[in-house]
């Protein structure tokens, strides 16, 4: 989530070379403006069947500059003003609409993780402390998730298979981590979100494009691991801990996931037959993106209403290619069902939100309440929804574990580090957040937070270490279902083509189905009064046993997932 780099030139240059099979450049020929351009990027949804070249027309009549096409999904890139270009361009009979995809030229600034880094409120956050459980890694012990979606027993019956390939759609991975080194595939990952310095900082490499196997924020690598660290006998290991992991990198260090990536990642992940991809975001930058909201102006409805039909042509793209897709149902405390008035949105530039009243059937939060979208909720490790994960029976499907700070009220446990979820972190990221210092040893404030480390024997370098760091979040639930999601490909899945994979409306079914059941608390209005919480975070749990708002069809279950079908 730190430093970025370069001009939107260098970027779009270097991104050609990185994404050759799924974004080509479009020549100055082909309709390119010599005087057109600006500081903002958008993404241009071309009507279906449209002709090509009048839609590049009237991208330059509007004063827009073509840098990338993905033929794909019928989108083009395009670098103009920050304001007006949409209208102008959405009067073509060739185009269905525009929004801005990436914003250029502002100040650097970080999404804000408030919540994933909860314990960094309080000073008694404690190391967590477990026997060591047989067959497992070192630090799996602390891993009270592995256990509650029983990836401990699975593993016996089914590992994973290295065929089966995950997508990890983030802020990229560290691969030099010894528990993601086994597992990581270099040839297919990509970086699709080139770094922007006016937003996430300094470039640290030539083009200011990050490599695969680079992570400045750790997101990435946290969700990674949680899917799939491997089971070396080292450090920790994932819920489905022989499978590849491939970075198809859509985030900016900033911690931002813009609509052109995201939609460029998705296409890839369908094109080169990943089995599943996690989803731990919402695209920015509209927590719901409507497709008229009065309190929103004209050209911002016009831009998401594009955001929603790119977003669907990238998810049906992916689905109808074999891909799984699991999402994060969010960190907003509410039921997607009954959304609460938008405050946050657009959060991006700084302190440009304002009020938006949110009809449910007009708005939607992406990619969550996409199509084919797997949605999870997040679960404290005594099974209750934790207090900031969204809900509600429209969206959700399952649930996992995802940490809760303030677990266990009452108990020496309460808002104790050992609530949280433990994973791969990259060292850097951890350094310029002071918790390692320049040596790669973990400082006081580190020790405070959570941070561990684990040197191979013989090892010397620190860069070379595994270090770990514990988030709470949807974002950690949701590579919980996604590792289950990898462990049923393994096990059902077919040779086709060629191909090893699954259909992931059987993957979906099967997931469901052997998910652990589990009822509404009693009484079924859940309050979080004790935990120091206001009543907007009050939550009423609807539906049965079989299906409810706070788990869906229950706690994935890694080990019934392999067994029972």
């Amino acid at each position: 989530m730190r430093d970025v780099r370069r001009s939107l030139f260098a970027v779009t240059g270097a991104f050609a070379l990185i994404a050759a099979t799924l974004a080509v450049p479009v020549t100055a020929g082909a309709g390119a403006a010599e005087v057109a351009g600006g500081d903002t990027e958008y993404l241009v949804l071309l009507e279906a069947g449209a002709d090509r070249n009048q839609a590049i027309a009237a991208v330059k009549a509007a004063g827009g500059e073509v840098v990338k096409e993905n033929a794909h999904l019928g989108t083009l890139t395009v670098r103009a003003a920050a304001s007006g270009f949409v209208t102008r361009v959405s009067a073509s009979n060739a185009v269905e609409g525009a929004a801005r995809s990436r914003p250029i030229g502002k100040m650097p600034q970080q999404k804000p993780r408030t919540v994933e880094r909860e314990n960094g409120e309080t000073s008694k956050a404690a190391a967590a402390k477990g026997k060591k459980t047989v067959g497992m890694d070192p630090l799996d012990a602390q891993l009270w998730g592995l256990r509650m979606v029983r990836s401990d027993l699975a593993r016996t019956v089914q590992p994973g298979k290295k065929s089966v390939k995950v997508g990890v759609l983030d802020s990229g991975i560290d691969a030099r981590n010894p528990d993601i080194a086994p597992n990581f595939d270099w040839k297919l990952s990509r970086n699709f979100a080139p770094d922007i310095p006016e937003i996430d900082g300094v470039c640290e490499f030539r083009g200011c494009v990050d490599p695969v196997g680079w992570d400045d924020s750790g997101h990435g690598t946290h969700v990674a691991g949680t899917i799939g660290a491997a089971a070396n006998g080292f450090g920790v290991s994932g819920v489905a801990p022989n499978v590849t992991l491939v970075e198809i990198r859509g985030g900016q260090d900033s911690g931002f996931l813009f609509l052109g990536p995201v939609t460029d990642a998705l296409t890839y992940a369908g094109d080169v037959g990943l089995d599943v991809v996690n989803m731990s975001f919402y695209v920015d930058p509209w927590l719901y993106n409507c497709t008229a909201n009065p309190a929103d102006s004209p050209e911002a409805q016009a831009e998401q209403r594009t955001i929603i039909r790119a977003m669907n042509r990238a998810l049906n793209y992916a689905h109808n290619r074999g891909v799984t897709l699991v999402g994060s149902l969010g960190n907003n405390h509410e039921d997607l069902g009954k959304p609460r008035t938008d405050i946050s949105s657009p959060d991006f530039p700084v302190n440009t939100a304002y009020p938006r009243p949110i009809d449910n059937a007009t708005c939607v939060d992406l990619p969550v309440e996409g199509p084919h979208v797997i949605g999870v909720s997040a679960l404290g490790p005594s099974t209750k929804k934790a207090d900031y994960s969204n809900y509600g029976l429209e969206q959700i499907e399952v649930s996992a574990p995802g940490g809760w700070f303030r677990d266990f009220f009452g108990t020496p446990q309460f808002r104790t580090n050992e609530n949280l979820i433990l994973s791969t972190y990259p060292v850097n990221s951890l350094q310029a957040d002071g918790l390692v210092d320049a040596a790669g040893n973990i400082t006081p404030d580190g020790v405070a937070l959570g941070a561990q480390k684990q040197c191979p024997a013989g090892v010397t370098d620190f860069t070379k270490c595994g270090y770990y760091f514990v988030l709470q979040g949807t974002s950690m639930a949701s590579p919980h279902a996604t590792g289950v999601a990898a462990l049923i490909v393994s096990q059902f899945g077919k040779k086709s083509h060629g191909n090893f994979g699954m259909n992931p409306d059987k993957v979906g079914r099967i997931l469901m189905d052997t998910a652990q059941e589990r009822a509404c608390p009693v009484p079924p209005l859940q309050t979080y009064t004790n935990e120091g919480r206001p009543d907007e975070f009050n939550a009423l749990c609807e539906g049965t046993r079989s299906f409810n708002g706070f788990y869906g069809h229950g706690i994935v279950d890694a080990y019934a997932a392999v067994t029972r079908h």
